[in-house]
Order: C-alpha cells, then structure tokens, then sequence
C-alpha cells in the first residue's frame, strides 16, 4: 500500500533512482544520458508577449509546426498536447455529422468509440484477422476494406490503426487508394508508429502511403514526453481548416509549453541525429540473434519466427511480443517474473503474450538484460497443454440500439444482456464490447478469461 505522507514528485524521483529498466513508453526511455535533463520548472510559462499561440500560431510555434511538416513530409501537421486521443476526436468531427456511417477496425482505440459516440455515428466493422500462433490481430486488408465499403457505401470515413499495438501493419497505400476511388477518406491511428520514416519502415508509412489523417504520438516511440504527439493532414479531401476548429475544441486552451518545448526538441532530434536509428537497428537484429536459442518463449518475427509465419502485410521489429502460448506460464506471469526477478517492468501483458515497446533511446546494456532474462527464463519452461490456449476474440453482436441510446450503465454479465458501457482491457484499450452489443455466452466466457489471468477489465 502507498504510503498517505508520499507525494506523486517524491515517488517518481524515487522510482528514477532505481535500476528497473523500461520496456514500455514513454519512448524517451528516461535516457538523460542521452537528451539531457533541461527540462521543466523554470520553462513553464504562458502565452506571453514573444511566445505565439498554439491555436493561432504566426511565430515560433508556427515554426514547430512548419518543422513537423517538413520532418513528416506532411502537408499540415499539427502539435498535439493532450495525446493522440484529441486528435482523433477531431479528426472523426472533422469528417462526420451527427448520425453518419463510419467504417472502422474493431482493434481501433476506445478513443475513436468515443468519437463516434459523440457524433452518434453507425459504426460498420472491418474484423481484422487473428493470428492463430500469437493471438494478435492480423493487418487490415485491402479486400476487407473494399467489401466494407460495398456494404456501407455512404460511410463518412474509414479508420484503422498502423501499426497495432503489438506492431502489426497495414498495406496503408492499397487501402487509401480504395478509399479514394469512392472519395472517401482513410483516417490511420499511426500512435504507435510516429518513428516509421525514420526507422526506414516506408512500406506502410501513412504519411507517405497516402492516408488523409495520420495521429501519430511522439511520446511512444521517439524521445519526447508523454501526452504529446502530431496529427497531419494530407490530400483534398479534408479540408484543414475544419480540421483546426475541431482541434481548437478538443485540445486545451492552456498547452504546456514544456511540452510543445519536448515536441520541438524531439523534431531537432529527427532532423539532426537519424544515425542513431542504424544503431537502434543492429541492436534489434542482436537481441533477435541472441534469442534463436529459445526452446518454449517464441518472440514474434524475431529469432527463429519470421513475418512469412503471420498473416502481416509488414511487421515493427521494435515491438517486442513475447509469446507464452503452449508453455507452462502465461503472459501475466511472464511480465511478473521480468519485473520482480529481473527488474524490467513491460509496456503490456495478455493471456498468451507480452509486449516490449523499444526505441531508439534504448541502451546495449537494455537488449542484453532483455535477452539474458529470456533465456533464463526459458530454461525453466516446459510445454504445456494445461496454460491457457489462444483465444478467438468475440464478436458481440448489436441489438439495434445506438451507441448514446444504449449508453447508460454495464448490466451485469450474462447471457442475452445489453452491454449499456465500453467493456475493455486496459492496456490496451481497445473495447471488447461496445454500448448496444449483447453480453452472450462467448463474450462473457472471454472476459471471465481475462479476469481469471489477472488482466484489468474496465466495464
């Protein structure tokens, strides 16, 4: 239990002077080492005479947004203080009026259910396919978005998210070509794929690929703090300016100019020293040769595993999912173990897998104590039957109520009952059921699942 007399400053100051290493976001990895410790306090400050405004920028904010644009090779890209949620709830009010059809991927953040719940949207799925090996949702495929439009024609938009969570990618190109031959827009939740150029992983790179709206966060996978991140607005489609009103409405009125300051040096960082990317490459391709001994673990397309293995059009080398399926330890239990034996705390944990988030600002010394940890661990293993199996994810049906008429409080779980909130697991975030899906037996059964392996289930 805390201790009531601590403070949240004196807690973390406490916990940085510890050797846990993270393998989770922030992607600035608290590598002072490396970025310094220039920041915060005496940076703090408002809109004063001589610092522009971040929703009417003409001076040296526009500059950051301008260096965004050219960094990104966008052609309008925005800094986002309040994360990349604000900028897909704007995105989605960019592009949709009250009571519009809208496509999107199942596996999308709670964040663009929200923006659908805002505008009282008809949501049509697109089912991305699941791994049978892994448990982790597939890429979103080209066809499944044609026959998704086909079903929806007078869809306001499509959105998907590239790279997952887990590091999966879309054939972005292929899709927003679709898209566009029936005029409309492709919306890409790019959060966990901001380092994409930079880390030479072009092939579905949304920005290049030719997607309308990317929302990517800085803060996941490149060195900038948390809570910030870009959005970018490409084509002529969207109308920017539109884009900008709703932006004004969901981010605060009061950004913090430290964070603009992070987003601005995480910018510089990417003009001035992309070579640290090649190094961030060979330690990802060490610590993959270093693993090709696992006998039970399997790290998804590394080691011995490979991308022709998955139904991935393309793969994040930096997303490390460590697989537990078929062993004798689940993927909670594995996250427990790195953290109370070998002092690595993990981004995220499953039944059946665990996620490693990496960047660049990870060490050599971070690679080694990873890949030493895994291996011991595997020594212990065996397989097993018993551990729990991959899961098929359910797919509630809807019971004809709308997400704001279904909206009100969960039921209790059972068969035949209306989901009236969001059901998910936290991370990652993404709902499970949705308000106005029936609660029946499989999805019940899934979500008892989860519970039993010690996952959070917000309901």
């Amino acid at each position: 239990m805390t201790d009531l007399r601590s403070n949240l400053y004196d807690e973390l100051k406490k916990y940085s002077k510890t050797d846990a290493y993270p393998f989770h976001m922030p992607g600035h990895k608290r590598n002072t080492e490396l970025l310094g410790v220039s920041l915060p306090f005496d940076i703090d400050i408002t809109e004063i005479d001589g610092f522009d405004d971040l929703h009417a920028s003409c001076g040296i904010l526009k500059n950051s947004s301008d260096k965004a644009r050219k960094v990104f090779h966008s052609e309008h890209s925005y800094m986002l203080i309040n994360g990349s949620t604000c900028g897909i709830l704007s995105a989605i009010r960019t592009v949709t009026n009250y009571g519009d059809n809208i496509i999107i991927a199942r596996n999308c953040h709670k964040s663009v259910y929200n923006g659908c719940l805002l505008n009282n949207l008809e949501i049509n799925f697109i089912f991305p396919p699941q791994d049978e090996s892994s448990g982790v949702c597939g890429s979103v495929s080209p066809e499944s978005v044609l026959e998704a439009i086909k079903g929806s024609p007078d869809s306001k938009a499509v959105v998907i998210t590239s790279p997952t969570y887990e590091g999966v990618i879309s054939d972005i190109r292929s899709i927003s070509r679709i898209t566009h031959s029936y005029g409309i827009p492709l919306i890409v939740d790019n959060a966990h794929g901001a380092h994409q150029r930079f880390f030479g992983l072009m092939d579905g790179e949304p920005v290049e690929c030719g997607a309308d709206i990317v929302i990517s966060s800085l803060h996941k996978t490149l060195p900038s703090l948390t809570q910030t991140a870009v959005a970018h607005i490409n084509g002529d489609i969207i109308d920017h300016r539109r884009f900008e009103k709703e932006l004004a409405i969901f981010e605060t009125s009061s950004p913090s100019y430290i964070l603009m300051a992070s987003i601005d040096k995480c910018l510089d960082f990417l003009k001035n020293d992309c070579d640290l990317f090649e190094k961030y490459k060979l330690r990802l391709q060490k610590f993959s040769e270093s693993i090709n001994k696992l006998k039970y673990l399997k790290v998804l397309c590394h080691g011995s595993d490979s991308i022709s293995n998955h139904n991935f059009y393309s793969f994040d080398p930096g997303k490390i999912v460590i697989c537990t399926s078929g062993t004798s330890i689940s993927g909670v239990e594995l996250s427990d173990i790195l953290r109370k034996k070998y002092n690595m705390e993990l981004e995220m944990a499953y039944p059946f897998y665990a996620v490693a988030m990496t960047s660049v600002c990870d060490t050599d010394d971070g690679f080694q104590r990873l890949s030493n940890a895994l291996i011991d661990i595997d020594k212990s293993l065996s397989h097993s039957e018993i551990n729990i199996p991959v899961l098929p994810f359910p797919k509630p049906k809807k019971s004809g109520l709308g997400i704001i008429e279904a909206n009100d409080k969960t039921l209790p779980l059972g068969s035949e009952k209306i989901s009236r909130d969001y059901i998910f697991a936290y991370p990652p975030g993404i709902p499970i059921v949705i308000p106005g899906e029936f609660l029946d037996d499989e999805t019940v059964s899934y979500i008892e699942t989860l519970k039993a392996s010690g996952i959070k289930v917000i309901e």
